[in-house]
């Protein structure tokens, strides 16, 4: 698989250097981050590569979150670092099996995992942003989990990312509406 590595500036380096333009050749390319990567650092690739921001319809919300937050010290002290991740889920199993595959964006505390539902993009911006193993569970008489190592493309990467910010706000939104 070619690789490319996401840096923290938000810029694209491919075979040791910085991509000037053309990101799209590079969806199908696995992704390494730079130490030091952000959610911020996410933001910032759109900045770099205007044209990547129309793979997502969520990403026109984000970016009037991201451009009204401070331009730094946006941090959550719920949290170690944020970890994207690949899901397979084995569903049903004795019975009618189902298969799910997803990513997932979540904080990591220690060993526990947390979703961001409640908590807002400005707390979030400057969290270390890592990838983590996929995880393979599989629901049946018993619940097992499975651990891989796994590969990230680009195009999961933004397009999961996204995803799983699209959520943010929920339980907000709910008690606004009681």
């Amino acid at each position: 698989m070619n690789k490319i590595s996401l840096k923290k500036n938000g810029s694209i380096a491919h075979n040791g250097k910085i991509a000037e333009d053309d990101p799209l050749m590079y969806l199908s390319f696995g992704i390494t981050l730079e130490d030091g990567y952000t959610l911020r650092s996410f933001f910032q690739l759109f900045e770099h590569y205007e044209i990547l921001s129309r793979l997502n319809a969520f990403f026109a919300t984000f970016r009037e979150q991201y451009e009204e937050s401070p331009s730094e010290h946006c941090l959550y002290d719920g949290f170690d670092y944020l970890e994207f991740a690949k899901i397979v889920e084995m569903v049903g199993f004795p019975g009618e099996p189902r298969l799910d595959i997803y990513h997932s964006l979540r904080g990591i505390l220690k060993d526990e995992t947390f979703e961001l539902k409640a908590i807002a993009l400005d707390c979030l911006l400057d969290m270390p942003l890592k990838t983590g193993a996929l995880k393979h569970i599989v629901f049946g008489d018993s619940v097992d989990v499975f651990t891989f190592e796994t590969a990230y493309t680009l195009f999961e990467f933004i397009d999961g990312v996204l995803w799983d910010l699209s959520f943010q706000g929920t339980l907000m939104a709910c008690e606004l509406r009681r």
